[in-house]
């Protein structure tokens, strides 16, 4: 009997314990939620501020008010970014009808390219996440579409004012001033029309990357309802063309908002879409981190301009010369040498599925971003010491608050469901977001 009533208390002893415990994870878990949420009310007032809207409110979402966004122009917007039929200007016939604007930015790798260098026109393959696409050997080198810069996502366009690396499309917000830099003959003179950054890198695009509207092909397919319906107010003489379709593609990019990611639904009030370490990371992204004081608003990026020391383009599969221009930022379209070497914040969602970072995509993982920032050591010797940002400093954190910080960035910030900023197929009936026979088999396409 003794040695029942021991055991007896033994075992009330260790489920007390087993309560304490729990009381006190809860505890800290709690704690850590309010910290969080008052550190983000600290700096923006509310969480409210970082809040993105729903993909279908279309009057929450930020609007060029040159080209409001409607279901109509967002539909045919989904269809054109997606459209390989477009691709009538490719530099040979071989690769007539083989790309689109979603050649570069697919949903497979978080809209932006599945290489360290996008390819469109004269590029072959896909692969799984667009990893396997290579030059075409029909091309000669200078003839395939390829940027001298890593490519940018099309995620969280919405709250930018200013498109490229160097914010050279866009007529408005940091670009006013600029305007003798909009030559004309060159793609920059786009922002003569006077739009946005959304808008004018859209219309720009069409020409750079030889895509074209052919008004008869149009009228004479399903696509001229779609037109039809999403600029009823402009002329039928007009509204064919490259310019609205444009304005269409610019209207669905504005949509694409990864909103259903887990801080998207903690900040919605959803206390368990985070974990612990996800929780711990986000503390540190808004605190001792110091991440918040270049990426903030719904889409942690910026409209800021900074010198960080990255390394350029280099090492890509198709040789690109990147020019003294491109390797300036900002400077190189400003032509003001306070800007030189600065680029555009980028915003920090859906990187889990990235494989390349920086404006030379030299980072091949979201946590070497992360360590080089914490060491705060330039990697490109062409960039003088005085040119850095004062907010690139050492951060001094510690290994786990590194790959805490890192959870948060890859985990919390990662819509699972951009699937459905895709169309399921095209009113072409051509294969997407690539259409050569080497895509189409990687694709399991027709």
């Amino acid at each position: 009997m003794k040695s029942l009533h021991l055991k007896s208390i033994l075992v009330l002893i260790f489920l007390t314990l087993m309560s304490c415990n729990s009381d006190d994870d809860n505890y800290q878990n709690v704690s850590n939620h309010i910290e969080l949420e008052n550190r983000i009310i600290e700096l923006f007032g509310s969480r409210a501020e970082l809040i993105q809207p729903l993909e279908t409110d279309f009057s929450a979402i930020p609007n060029d008010i040159n080209n409001p966004i409607t279901a109509a122009k967002v539909e045919l917007g989904k269809l054109l970014y997606h459209e390989t039929m477009i691709a009538k200007g490719a530099n040979i016939e071989n690769g007539m009808y083989t790309y689109s604007c979603a050649s570069c930015h697919h949903v497979d790798a978080g809209f932006q390219s599945g290489l360290k260098q996008g390819i469109g026109d004269g590029g072959l393959g896909f692969g799984t996440f667009g990893e396997g696409r290579v030059k075409n050997p029909m091309y000669i080198e200078d003839s395939i579409d390829v940027q001298p810069i890593r490519t940018p996502t099309t995620l969280n366009v919405a709250f930018q004012k200013v498109m490229l690396w160097n914010g050279q499309f866009g007529a408005t917000g940091p670009n006013e001033g600029t305007e003798s830099q909009w030559a004309y003959g060159t793609p920059i003179a786009t922002n003569n029309l006077g739009f946005e950054g959304v808008e004018t890198q859209a219309i720009a695009g069409m020409d750079v990357h030889r895509l074209e509207i052919d008004a008869d092909d149009i009228i004479n397919s399903s696509y001229k309802d779609l037109f039809d319906n999403a600029f009823s107010n402009i002329n039928e003489s007009e509204r064919y063309t490259k310019l609205y379709a444009a304005l269409a593609i610019a209207a669905y990019e504005r949509t694409l908002l990864p909103n259903q990611s887990p801080f998207q639904r903690w900040l919605r009030g959803d206390d368990n879409a985070m974990g612990n370490d996800e929780i711990a990371g986000a503390r540190i992204f808004f605190d001792k981190g110091q991440c918040y004081t270049c990426h903030s608003g719904p889409g942690l990026n910026g409209m800021d301009f900074h010198a960080i020391g990255m390394n350029d383009l280099e090492g890509t599969e198709v040789a690109t010369i990147v020019d003294e221009r491109t390797k300036k930022g900002r400077g190189g379209f400003t032509g003001n040498a306070e800007d030189d070497y600065k680029f555009k914040t980028p915003q920090l969602y859906n990187l889990k599925d990235v494989q390349f970072f920086g404006h030379g995509g030299n980072f091949q993982t979201v946590k070497e971003v992360v360590e080089y920032k914490n060491t705060a050591i330039s990697e490109n010797a062409i960039v003088p010491q005085d040119k850095l940002s004062s907010l690139f400093v050492p951060l001094n954190l510690t290994e786990t608050e590194i790959n805490q910080l890192t959870i948060f960035l890859e985990t919390s910030l990662y819509d699972d469901n951009l699937q459905r900023y895709v169309p399921e197929s095209l009113p072409s009936g051509y294969c997407f977001p690539n259409a050569d026979d080497m895509s189409s088999s990687d694709l399991g396409c027709n």
